[in-house]
């Protein structure tokens, strides 16, 4: 009886443990890729006059799924695509692209996700340096709302609030 009770947990286990390595999802692309995704949003975001947003974190990272999915809804995404050119910077274990990480004031022991926001002409505007989004499994998708409208460009003509003006 016994023996069927530690089988039926193991099993249990390795169900329980492949659901959330299938969670996971790769959002962030090889940390190699970095630079070069970064020196395309540069030159795109001139051309386009959008802001360019750093998005630090790891595929491994439960708080940095939670942010993509906060990300996509059908609240945040209208915002993201009309004012902002996201670049995901894979941060590895905390070993890889501490050097961007550094340049553009976040401090991976304060945990990711971590973002910072470019100009459109990539002069740092902002950067979380307390671990803002840290815990963003328990966050509500309206605290990504409020950052993506505050830090969204305001074109001439427009209202603060529009979403996507």
């Amino acid at each position: 009886m016994r023996a069927a009770k530690l089988l039926t947990i193991a099993v249990w286990l390795v169900f329980a443990a492949s659901s959330i390595r299938a969670a996971a999802r790769d959002i962030y692309p090889a940390p190699q890729q970095a630079k070069a995704d970064l020196a395309a949003a540069l030159k795109t975001a001139v051309r386009t006059h959008k802001r360019i947003l750093l998005d630090f974190g790891g595929n491994w990272c439960p708080d940095c799924q939670v942010l993509d999915i906060y990300f996509h809804n059908a609240t945040n995404l209208p915002i993201l695509q009309a004012n902002f050119i996201l670049v995901r910077i894979n941060i590895g274990m905390m070993d890889a692209n501490v050097d961007l990480a550094s340049r553009y004031g976040i401090p991976l022991q304060k945990g990711v996700p971590a973002l910072a926001v470019l100009s459109d002409r990539g002069r740092l505007l902002y950067s979380q340096k307390t671990g803002e989004f840290e815990k963003m499994g328990s966050m509500e998708s309206s605290s990504v709302t409020r950052f993506l409208l505050h830090w969204k460009p305001v074109k001439p003509g427009c209202s603060i609030v529009a979403v996507t003006c």
